[in-house]
């Protein structure tokens, strides 16, 4: 492996500095920034910054085009590479300024930018597979729950349908964030990790099922049985330590909040597959509760609310991003569309309804003009 440039590295440290104090980047999203810098080295056998030149950039695209995904063995996806393109292309106009570098141009830094068509490839929506409202009782309702470990893990997936936290605000949740009087989850960006560390109220979404119930009796068995206090965690991990035969084994429930989000991640995978459903990751509940809104929600307000539950500051936010209608339901209204509703799916008060507009409308029709 070739010896890294030691300048480039003095002034990658300086960019991180510029990253996160400036720009206010997270740790993990200044990491990926330089890990797509690193890559840009390596394109060019990790030359000096300084001596940059816009065939290096047209290189780096070729080589990323190029690149498999070492996990999937396929190309890297379009998204992927606009990224780290986006990446490099922040630095370099970042650098271009700065002491020493100033032969860098900084309209040089937009040969870093993807061709049209890659440009809407990488920001193509596509339907995100989600399970429906049943099939997440189904999971949740076959889960185990004899043990300390099978109650959390249950209790888990309850509260993720309850609340549509995401999966890193579910790992650092405490037992005081929860009102279940209120039947309220607070939020707090300065505890919890969420997504850019907002603070917000969540009421319990009504998905019906036993997602309630198994919670509360979660919070019981936490307060009750194993002595837990407001500061310690809703959903502890599993402490681990030696057994009699010498071997390390699960001994019960810790008092340390998880560090992040991959234990939470991997509790929904068992739940899922056990039932023989695909392996939806926690994210993909936001999905199905925005998609329980749109047929629960009758008017704006009711839905302007419905997402300022799911923490979006703008409805729009939850309609792009959550709310589309999924293939299968657009075929079945695609269906419907022009053919007149059927008397049978009608209630008794919507088929009278029915009868009098029709009634209304032929006696109106009757009716000689300017009656």
């Amino acid at each position: 492996m070739r010896k890294r440039n030691a300048k480039n590295e003095r002034i990658k440290r300086q960019y991180l500095v510029f990253l996160e104090e400036a720009k206010q980047l997270s740790v993990t999203s200044a990491d990926q920034a330089l890990a797509a810098i690193l890559a840009f080295e390596e394109s060019t056998g990790y030359k000096d910054f300084a001596q940059f030149h816009i065939e290096q950039a047209r290189r780096f695209k070729r080589v990323l085009s190029d690149t498999v995904n070492a996990s999937t063995g396929k190309p890297l996806a379009k998204a992927t590479i606009h990224s780290r393109l986006m990446a490099v292309k922040a630095f370099f106009q970042w650098l271009a300024p700065q002491q020493g570098y100033r032969r860098i141009k900084y309209p040089d830094a937009e040969y870093f930018n993807p061709s049209a068509n890659d440009l809407r490839a990488s920001s193509a929506k596509r339907e995100r597979p989600a399970p429906d409202l049943a099939q997440v009782h189904r999971a949740i309702d076959a889960m185990p729950c004899q043990t300390a470990i099978e109650k959390r893990d249950r209790a888990v997936m309850a509260f993720a349908l309850l609340s549509g936290a995401r999966d890193d605000a579910l790992a650092s949740f405490r037992l005081k964030h929860v009102d279940l009087d209120q039947r309220t989850v607070f939020q707090d960006g300065r505890e919890v990790r969420t997504k850019f560390r907002k603070s917000f109220t969540t009421w319990f979404f009504p998905v019906g099922g036993n997602a309630e119930a198994i919670v509360r009796e979660w919070i019981a068995y936490l307060r009750d049985e194993c002595g837990f206090g407001v500061e310690d965690p809703l959903f502890p991990p599993s402490r681990v330590g030696q057994n009699a035969d010498g071997l390390f084994a699960v001994q019960g429930l810790d008092r340390t909040p998880w560090s992040d989000a991959g234990p939470i991640r991997a509790i929904f995978k068992q739940a899922f597959v056990a039932v023989d459903l695909p392996n939806f990751h926690p994210h993909s509940l936001r999905t199905t509760i925005a998609r329980l809104g749109l047929t629960l929600c009758t008017a704006e307000e009711q839905w302007s609310t419905w997402s300022l539950n799911l923490g979006h500051e703008n409805v729009a936010t939850t309609f792009k991003s959550y709310a589309t209608v999924p293939t299968h339901r657009r075929a079945e209204i695609m269906r419907t569309i022009g053919t007149p509703a059927s008397p049978a799916n009608l209630s008794q008060e919507e088929i009278a309804l029915l009868e009098r507009l029709v009634s209304d409308a032929r006696r109106g029709a009757a009716e000689p003009a300017g009656s």
